[in-house]
């Protein structure tokens, strides 16, 4: 209950930031080409994160945002809110928070991630070749007993990925145009809620991607893919997919909605339903 009341705080904190805040402190960047905010909290996309830092911030500026997410699945609601922080255009440090329910008043399942990004190489829209960053994200359950009963090895673990990241400025439909691959080192079970490792033995590494047309300035279309490592054969997981619409007001404010189709999580099949997202940037 905590975690929801602080849910609306935080969402609520983002509108009236949008409200009272004015130009924003970094805004270098055209509109809509910072992306939005992951669930986990780092700069991208809704699933999957992108080559991009967080927020506006060009090599002079630094840049923050907040973030409210909320998922309605078929059997559970999950929801995730955080922080996150560039510096120059170079390094990214994020904190969130991810929490998922069963609809049937079942307790809830917390986790904290903490992450940091920094990037490599090359500029996602003026350089040749796309823009490469390197991240890595500490996640930690809070609780810890279903985890432990599903046969999880470990309560907290480590995942490290490398995206890169082009935008077509005059691309498809002659419309600007994103694209985004992820490979992530992960053994992370639903993202890490229901802890890391397991009986099964898969490859620790796994493919994700991004693909967004924006429609004019304000606005932006798309799809994401994000495989899963099916650690547990008590539970099985599957692969992440979505499709989204983002509408960009200003470069303070972002809402993204999408519809996911996430398989089965823990038992329970064929997990589906809309997402809501609010970011706000500074």
């Amino acid at each position: 209950m905590r975690t929801k009341k602080t849910t609306k705080l935080l969402t609520l904190s983002i509108i009236l930031s949008y409200l009272l805040v004015g130009p924003c402190y970094s805004n270098g960047k055209l509109l809509a080409t910072a992306g939005t905010s992951t669930i986990e909290g780092s700069g991208g996309g809704g699933m999957v994160p992108w080559a991009m830092l967080s927020g506006y911030g060009t090599k002079d500026e630094t840049a923050s945002s907040l973030f409210s997410t909320h998922i309605n699945l078929s059997d559970f609601t999950m929801w995730s809110y955080g922080i996150a922080a560039s510096y120059h255009d170079r390094i990214e440090l994020s904190a969130s928070q991810q929490t998922i329910q069963g609809k049937e008043k079942s307790d809830p399942i917390s986790m904290n991630t903490f992450g940091a990004k920094i990037r490599l190489s090359g500029d996602a829209i003026y350089s040749k070749w796309p823009q490469l960053s390197a991240g890595i994200q500490y996640k930690d359950i809070l609780d810890k007993e279903a985890a432990n009963a599903l046969g999880a090895k470990k309560n907290s673990g480590t995942d490290v990925y490398l995206s890169a990241t082009k935008i077509w400025l005059d691309g498809f439909f002659h419309r600007n145009t994103l694209f985004n691959i992820t490979l992530r080192n992960t053994d992370a079970n639903q993202l890490g809620l229901l802890g890391f490792g397991g009986d099964n033995h898969h490859s620790r590494w796994q493919w994700e991607s991004s693909a967004a047309l924006l429609i004019n300035r304000h606005w932006a279309v798309g799809a994401e893919y994000r495989m899963k490592p099916n650690n547990l054969s008590t539970v099985k997981e599957n692969d992440w997919k979505n499709v989204f619409v983002s509408y960009f007001p200003s470069k303070q404010l972002s809402i993204t909605f999408a519809y996911l189709e996430l398989g089965d999580i823990a038992g329970q099949r064929d997990q589906k339903g809309p997402y809501l997202s609010l970011q706000g940037a500074f």
